[in-house]
This record gives C-alpha cells, structure tokens and sequence, in this order.
C-alpha cells in the first residue's frame, strides 16, 4: 500500500527541488533522510520535511514499520508565483516573480 504525503506552496521554485527529489526516488527512508540532512541544498530540508511527514502517516495510519519503508516517488509541481516589480530606468519596471511549488513524497513498504 501505497502512502503519501502534501506540502504545498514551498517557497522554493520547482526546478530547484526536483533536483533534489530526482536524487532520493527509489531509497530507503532511513538511508534518504541521512542523505538529505548532509545535502547543502536548501531544497533538501523541504524535501526530508515531505518524506518524514509520509512516514509518520505510514507508521501512525496504517502500522507498517518505518525500517522497512523506501520512497517510490517525489512529485513535484509548480505552486502559483507572487508577482513584484522592479523599478528600472527611464520609468520601466521588470518583473520579478517568486516561485513556489508543490511536494508529494509516496512511500511504499517493502516486500
């Protein structure tokens, strides 16, 4: 069974965390969140925050054994963005857009 976990509106851009994410697919639990807490990615703290959160519900919702729990998959998908403007010269403005995204770690328990 499969048991997953949100987190929504992170304020670290998409391409950013799937970085990150790509790197853990496919792991051990255990073995993940001692990766993660050595990353020195910012999105590395966000990423272990999902996966530990989708351990907890594996454990406290459906009794499996958090030893025996291996990510299969992070998704993970743009948030909306905050939109500002830059003052430029000549009475022009850029943009400047602050990206977020959405998180969900899905973890399976092995056979």
């Amino acid at each position: 069974m499969e048991v997953r976990a949100v987190a929504k509106y992170v304020g670290l851009s998409s391409q950013k965390v799937r970085q990150v994410a790509n790197a853990v697919q496919g792991r051990r639990v255990e073995e993940v969140l001692g990766t993660l807490a050595l990353s020195p990615k910012p999105a590395a703290k966000a990423v272990a925050k999902v996966i530990k959160s989708a351990a907890a519900n594996a454990e406290n919702n459906f009794l499996m054994s958090p030893a025996e729990l291996r990510v299969v998959r992070v998704l993970v998908a743009q948030g909306g963005s905050l939109k500002r403007v830059r003052p430029q010269a000549r009475g022009r403005v850029n943009p400047i857009l602050r990206r977020s995204s959405h998180l969900t770690a899905i973890v399976k328990e092995e056979e």
